[in-house]
């Protein structure tokens, strides 16, 4: 990776890392209205981990989760990353995980952390990323028209192709 600008990804949890929409357009929602272990029986989003932990290694750790919720679904997720060893299989540093309660403060953190590249399902997220976040992708089945300023990634799969192609020198950049 070019070491002159460092890149930095965000990624969002719920139907991103885990809970990916069905490709119906509907949610799994075992894990949020579900009890404890049926919540971390739920598996990641087909593909997540294993593109995660290549994006990680090319990031050179510079990921975080950044994640919308309320402090229920905080613990929840904190002990289903955990129980599935997210740290470990992926290489995000375990520190690197931020909550907020409204889906524009993912802003916030983005600013703070410097992120150049976010993955979400949400458009109303991107919204509020849109001029400080340059690489914004939009995960997982859409059911509304996707604006051209965001790059719709419908697999973790296309998310990975995405997200090397934009920090790769092409030929002539090299």
């Amino acid at each position: 990776m070019n070491n002159e600008r460092q890149y930095r990804l965000g990624v969002d949890f719920g139907r991103v890392i885990q809970g990916a929409a069905l490709p119906s357009g509907d949610a799994d929602t075992v894990f949020l209205g579900g009890d404890d272990a049926d919540a971390m029986r739920t598996p990641p989003s087909p593909n997540a981990f294993e593109v995660l932990a290549r994006l990680v290694a090319l990031f050179e750790g510079r990921a975080w989760i950044i994640s919308k919720c309320g402090p229920r679904v905080e613990q929840r997720t904190q002990r289903w990353l955990d129980h599935h060893d997210f740290y470990e299989r992926t290489g995000i540093p375990r520190g690197n995980l931020r909550f907020c309660r409204e889906r524009a403060d993912k802003a916030i953190h983005c600013a703070e952390l410097g992120i150049t590249h976010m993955i979400d399902d949400r458009l109303d997220v991107h919204r509020a990323l849109r001029g400080l976040v340059p690489h914004l992708y939009l995960f997982g089945v859409q059911t509304e028209p996707i604006p051209d300023w965001v790059e719709h990634v419908p697999t973790w799969a296309e998310t990975e192709t995405a997200v090397v192609a934009s920090i790769t020198p092409r030929p002539a950049e090299r």
